[in-house]
């Protein structure tokens, strides 16, 4: 495919595409009995900081589902770690230092990524050789908003109550805050750039806990200033509010050149919101994997409707896939997306069983 875009770069620029293309949230992990293997030999950790063994895991989707991009396996808080910030996983994140103060805030320092996390790079590079030109590969980064919330909780939770309060009580502090982690997370995506990544994500997991008050006040302004700092790159640049429904017409604002959707939107309705200038990534229910084939079927039908036969519709899942997912039902659905798209458009061809 030398000289020619691939069909998931084209669609995130909203051209015409050959099928519709399609990757999958954490398409690399554990669902997958080749990672378990992996996994069985060494931690968590170890994995994201090994360049060859990320880098493998990063490939094994792409081998086994031919699937339309690889994103790079890591985790959106390795590059916090170089802040000062005591990190450590249980499974989840757990911050041993968390923030509690403007002083907590005014001691993390924004390092260059290039020095606290080369094994980043590195393994880019060798995806950069070892990937397939059809499948490019996406570098990402926590959204700033996402990445405070664990910062200042502490860890994980289901509502970041911690969080959200700092942001009332400590606004001032909030906002210091974000702006250092989105300082952060441009140069950490600009340096997976100048690696070789060739499109960039960024994942705002808990977009969807704000009003869009809140929202447009603390979380977009640093998100802008996130990708304020990739301009010039010329690489495609996709936002993932999550939950966020309520978000869109402001998150059309961070100025992505893609925008993902959970499963909580029809497609329909998002392109609606979001204008014909700015392609939409999704939004399959992971659940839906779990259906028997016939109904599995209905739901990737349903999502390839929604999404129209205009330009720029990259199919994803709506959110991660879950781990209890039969690889053999990936395998369904890409299958099924690139049949039954196949032709100029990429829309469904309606004839097609």
């Amino acid at each position: 495919m030398t000289g020619i875009e691939p069909p998931f770069l084209a669609a995130c620029r909203r051209k015409p595409v050959p099928f519709t293309p399609i990757w999958i949230m954490r398409q690399a992990g554990r669902y997958l009995p080749e990672y378990r293997k992996v996994r069985e030999k060494v931690d968590f950790l170890t994995l994201t900081k090994t360049p060859e063994l990320a880098a493998e895991v990063t490939i094994q989707p792409i081998r086994r589902f031919g699937l339309d991009a690889a994103i790079l396996f890591s985790d959106i808080m390795t590059p916090v770690e170089g802040m000062g910030v005591d990190l450590g996983f249980d499974p989840g994140p757990v911050i041993g230092n968390p923030i509690r103060t403007l002083e907590d805030v005014e001691r993390l320092r924004v390092p260059d990524p290039r020095e606290t996390v080369p094994f980043v790079f590195e393994a880019i590079g060798i995806l950069r050789e070892e990937l397939p030109d059809s499948a490019p590969l996406i570098g990402f980064a926590g959204a700033p908003w996402t990445l405070f919330c664990y910062l200042v909780e502490g860890g994980a939770s289901k509502t970041f109550i911690g969080a959200k309060s700092f942001l009332f009580a400590e606004p001032d502090a909030a906002r210091i805050l974000l702006n250092k982690l989105a300082d952060l997370m441009s140069a950490y995506l600009r340096a997976q750039a100048e690696a070789g990544a060739q499109a960039l994500m960024v994942f705002d997991s808990w977009a969807g806990l704000l009003s869009p008050y809140e929202f447009r006040s603390f979380a977009l302004p640093a998100v802008r200033r996130t990708l304020a700092g990739l301009r010039g790159l010329e690489l495609p640049l996709i936002y993932f509010p999550n939950q966020g429904s309520t978000l869109l017409e402001d998150a059309t604002l961070a100025s992505a050149d893609v925008l993902g959707i959970d499963w909580r939107l029809p497609l329909s309705r998002a392109r609606a919101v979001v204008g014909p200038e700015v392609a939409v990534q999704g939004n399959l229910d992971p659940a839906a994997l779990f259906a028997p084939r016939e109904a599995l079927g209905t739901q990737i039908r349903s999502v390839l409707r929604e999404a129209g036969p205009g330009p720029g519709h990259i199919f994803n899942l709506g959110h991660g896939i879950e781990r209890a997912t039969d690889p053999d039902a990936v395998a369904f659905l890409v299958d099924c997306v690139h049949e039954w798209t196949e032709g100029e458009t990429g829309a469904l061809d309606p004839e097609k069983p």
